[in-house]
């Protein structure tokens, strides 16, 4: 399986087509495999964004538009190295288009790439072929049937299908396949971690229990999307407090933030009087991660009201994770207030956040358009006052 020079072509010479039209006029292009080439189009758009060093790569391909769909962006991928030690032996045991395979491998001493589907492995044989990744060894095999034959490892990586009948999304571990729960105790046979992508919708409480031995939870984002939840489960430990570590990659570079389920649980919630100097809003990864009062212990912060999730404070915490405001005026919300705002504020960047209107309900009452630098929070401070916030970027 390759690409030829006159497909590497085609394909960049219809980089920007309707795909439909291209599949209807197939008959213009005769000797070319048009659904082929209209599948690696559409694969190419979907990684252009999410995974640069790949999309560059004129010779990769893609054995469905969907694989591309669900694979990991470069920037999760390169961040799975941090779990992996160097040299070590790593099985994939759910392969797919091969992503978090290629990028483990370059701080692995070997892996092993198991998958199900015969074009996925073709494919990915010849990827690896192409990024030079020597060290990879692919096997076409139902893991749930290869269970017996899986080789004893360093650490296992395995990302379930997370579709279930009828192509539905499913969420919930135990409606994925494979039977993560049920594999694991086979797996920590044969090795003494297993690193699990999980979907971003998981709920980490539930999945904790799912999962026993969990040493280390990664929620991670980018650009404040939260995209992959990542359980390591380890074989010895005794520990039950795991560590959850939030990373959002954004355009200024990569936030972290890191507390124990222990340590959130036995934090007393600090809430603030009145709305200070600066507010505070949490990046994805530390709302997902539920870490609603160690950020405001360890950012030195406090929180506006128990169900609001921002937080001020009267001096600058530049390195907080998530976005910094400097407040400007902090309005009483009233139906008076919102007949004029909008010769106030004619233009701003709306959030709400435990507040009875949603933001397409707030900008109709007050007739304020979107974007510009002011930035207006609609929120309930401790006492239950409705108030509106008006900030600028920090």
């Amino acid at each position: 399986m390759f690409l030829t020079t006159s497909q590497i072509q085609f394909i960049r010479e219809h980089a920007a087509d309707d795909l439909t039209r291209l599949l209807l006029s197939a008959a213009k292009y005769p000797g070319m495999d048009i659904p082929f080439l209209v599948d690696q189009i559409a694969a190419r758009r979907q990684i252009r964004e999410k995974l640069p060093s790949w999309y560059a790569n004129e010779q990769l391909i893609f054995p469905a538009k969907i694989a591309a769909e669900q694979c990991s962006s470069e920037q999760t991928a390169v961040y799975k190295q941090c779990l992996v030690g160097e040299g070590w032996n790593v099985c994939d045991l759910t392969g797919g288009l091969g992503i978090d395979s290629y990028f483990i491998s370059r701080k692995a001493g070997h892996l092993t790439y198991i998958e199900r589907f015969p074009a996925y492995c073709e494919a990915a044989e010849h990827n690896f072929s192409v990024l030079g990744a020597d060290n990879i060894t692919v096997i076409n095999a139902d893991t749930t049937q290869y269970i017996n034959k899986l080789p004893e490892v360093d650490a296992f990586y395995i990302d379930p299908a997370r579709r279930g009948e009828c192509n539905k999304r499913v969420f919930a571990l135990q409606d994925c396949e494979p039977d993560l729960p049920g594999l694991l105790p086979e797996l920590l046979k044969r090795s003494p971690r297993v690193m699990a992508k999980l979907s971003p919708m998981a709920d980490i409480q539930m999945t904790l229990g799912l999962l026993p031995g969990t040493t280390s939870i990664h929620v991670l984002s980018v650009k404040n999307e939260c995209k992959e939840l990542l359980f390591v489960t380890e074989r010895e430990t005794k520990n039950g407090n795991p560590a959850i570590h939030c990373i959002n990659f954004g355009s200024d570079g990569m936030q972290s933030f890191l507390f124990t389920v222990e340590e959130e649980r036995s934090a007393e919630l600090i809430v603030a009087g009145q709305v200070a100097g600066y507010l505070y809003e949490p990046n994805a990864s530390v709302l997902k991660a539920g870490a609603f009062k160690q950020i405001a212990v360890k950012m030195g912060v406090e929180k506006l009201q128990v169900s609001s999730h921002l937080y001020t404070s009267d001096r600058l915490v530049s390195d907080f994770p998530g976005r910094v405001f400097r407040v400007d005026e902090v309005l009483p919300f009233t139906g008076k207030l919102c007949k004029g705002l909008s010769k106030m504020i004619p233009q701003a960047n709306i959030t709400v956040r435990n507040f009875p209107l949603s933001v397409e309900e707030l900008r109709k009452r007050t007739k304020i358009t979107d974007g510009g630098s002011t930035y207006l929070f609609a929120t309930t401070l401790a006492d239950g006052e409705k108030v509106l916030v008006r900030c600028s970027k920090a």
